[in-house]
């Protein structure tokens, strides 16, 4: 695959990166500086803002869960944030594994991210959904994050290259850039296994292949997923893909 890097440096937040210039339906491009996925905002340096606002970013997403938003809040100058709480669960079920006894292991660890992301799709397709009803309302440019920007934040923007008709293996290519833009934050020991916990900060295909298989399962693929669950039906998708496809040359 021929690719443009995506990533656009920040001092505070290293998963920052546009989704435009990948390639979708009928060959058109996904157009520039409207569709931002990030880690949060809450560390973001003065040069940071500047740089969103020369971006002319005014919404943003926020996936996080309700304690993770109040551990780290953030306003940035005339931005509009948009609260879509999916709470976290992987460490808290990685905590009740090992007070069962279990071990956790990075075999034990892929497993709960997986069924992570089956969740996503069982529980909080309605968050999902809110996103995409934002992103029809226009097409002011707009960030959409969690805390680390790899799973929820990753799981959005498969959905959304996907319901542009990004190729399958362009889709997984972006999400697993993650592996390459993230830096984990330092936090003191704990008692995970640092072999398990290199699994659970990172992202792998079998994590998004669990939600794409959900969807698959449960709603018949994923052009009938978009169109029941997302409400993208002819009209929304005409409309999403004239708001953020570049013209046909």
């Amino acid at each position: 695959m021929n690719l443009h890097n995506p990533s656009i440096p920040l001092l505070g937040a290293s998963n920052f990166r546009d989704l435009g210039g990948y390639q979708g339906r009928d060959g058109r491009r996904l157009r520039l500086r409207r569709l931002f996925r990030s880690d949060h905002l809450a560390q973001l340096s003065p040069a940071d803002v500047v740089q969103l606002q020369a971006l002319q970013v005014e919404r943003t997403v926020d996936f996080r869960g309700e304690g993770e938003r109040r551990a780290q809040a953030y306003t940035l100058p005339g931005v509009t944030q948009h609260a879509l709480p999916i709470e976290p669960t992987v460490v808290q079920r990685a905590k009740d594994m090992q007070a069962r006894g279990q071990a956790l292991t990075p075999e034990t660890a892929a497993a709960l991210m997986e069924q992570t992301y089956r969740d996503f799709v069982l529980h909080n397709s309605p968050r999902f959904a809110q996103l995409f009803a934002l992103l029809l309302e226009n097409d002011a440019p707009l960030v959409f994050h969690c805390t680390a920007g790899k799973d929820r934040t990753g799981l959005a923007a498969a959905l959304i290259l996907s319901a542009l008709g990004v190729p399958p293996d362009v889709v997984m290519h972006d999400y697993l850039l993650t592996n390459q833009l993230y830096q984990r934050p330092a936090l003191p020991p704990g008692d995970a296994p640092e072999a398990a916990l290199r699994v659970i900060w990172q992202v792998q295909p079998s994590f998004l292949d669990a939600a794409l298989q959900t969807i698959d399962d449960v709603h018949g693929g994923l052009a009938p997923y978009l169109q029941r669950e997302m409400g993208l039906g002819p009209a929304e998708m005409q409309r999403l893909e004239s708001l953020y496809l570049a013209p046909s040359r």
